[in-house]
């Protein structure tokens, strides 16, 4: 099964994915964690050149293109090829709706656009699950600072930019209910937990 996380800058996603990774291998599920931008070798690189906060002249269509590169590449060398083995779960940190977020709502490319180079660089492949951890813009960049985590080139963004972006994910959100899964990630860890667990064990 293939579940992705989605979210805000300082929602803690990734606090969160490795809680969740824990809990599955106690279960006897093989778990494979991954995240984008990386997650391979060729991956991490490009990674390194979409946040580098020095790269300023970066154009919307390279930064597009740059991370569907990114996930062209992890598809077809890690998840593809362990999508079907028994008893796996891949948990992956962020996955083509951040594009549609970041790059379609907070910097207004045509989507349409975005879904053909995101469905070229996927050959389609859709997770089973997305969960969205939801929470304040403000309140979850602040948490960055607090947490004196690295700023990247897009965490530098404006307010108002972030603030499309999450309004982007309640749209991707409201159109495929079948497929998201709202959690208030503005809760203590344990909690956001909890709920994650109740949501994923009626999901298996």
């Amino acid at each position: 099964m293939f579940i992705t996380f989605e979210g805000p800058e300082g929602s803690g996603k990734s606090t969160q994915i490795k809680l969740l990774a824990q809990w599955l291998r106690e279960r006897g599920y093989a778990v494979i964690v991954t995240r984008e931008p990386g997650g391979t070798t060729i991956g991490d690189q490009i990674r390194h050149v979409l946040h580098d906060v020095e790269n300023t002249a970066m154009v919307s269509t390279a930064e597009i293109l740059l991370y569907s590169a990114s996930r062209a590449q992890l598809v077809e060398q890690l998840i593809r090829p362990n999508l079907d083995k028994p008893n796996t779960i891949i948990l992956c940190d962020r996955y083509f709706d951040s594009t549609l977020a970041y790059q379609g709502y907070g910097r207004g490319l045509d989507l349409a656009q975005l879904q053909t180079i995101t469905h070229f660089a996927t050959a389609g492949l859709k997770p089973a699950i997305t969960f969205l951890l939801d929470i304040d813009v403000v309140r979850g960049i602040a948490r960055r600072v607090d947490n004196d985590e690295e700023m990247n080139r897009l965490d530098l963004e404006s307010v108002a930019f972030h603030e499309r972006v999450r309004q982007g994910y309640h749209t991707l959100a409201q159109s495929e209910p079948d497929r998201w899964r709202w959690v208030d990630a503005d809760r203590p860890i344990t909690a956001v937990h909890d709920d994650l667990i109740t949501q994923l064990a009626a999901i298996l």
